[in-house]
């Protein structure tokens, strides 16, 4: 792959396409998640599966809710497959996409399916994304 690919975080394995991505957590489901990988959630805005973004900004944001706990952000190597892009509320495929052959939903930035304009992906099978780092999350607000 080219220098400019390294920059935007895309790797390439064995022909296939890799990101480097984020997830925002608090720190004990963050060591939790290292030791026993992901657990997806059943459902969300892009159905069942695992929510990540390529945003360090956008992951650092969640929980939304700590409870005073302390945060971590992990640092991952996704390997996407096969993507369907979810650009707008209401798409046909918006919670059944993993149904028709996809792995990973991707709601592109600006769309106004999010409200900050960040791109969100969701990861039908948790055994495509590899955790590389935890990083602790000092966010106050």
């Amino acid at each position: 792959f080219t220098r400019l690919s390294t920059v935007l975080g895309i790797q390439q394995h064995n022909g296939r396409k890799s990101y480097i991505m984020y997830h925002g957590t608090t720190l004990q489901n963050a060591l939790r998640i290292m030791n026993e990988g992901f657990s997806p959630s059943y459902d969300g805005m892009l159905g069942p599966g695992v929510y990540v973004t390529r945003s360090f900004e956008k992951a650092s944001h969640y929980p939304v809710r700590s409870n005073g706990e302390r945060l971590a952000v992990l640092k991952l190597v996704v390997r996407v497959g096969k993507v369907k892009r979810i650009d707008y509320q209401g798409h046909p495929l918006q919670k059944t996409w993993f149904r028709f052959g996809y792995d990973t939903a991707w709601v592109p930035p600006n769309c106004g399916m999010v409200n900050s304009g960040l791109e969100e992906n969701c990861v039908y099978d948790p055994r495509r994304i590899t955790v590389l780092e935890v990083i602790p999350n000092n966010r106050f607000w």
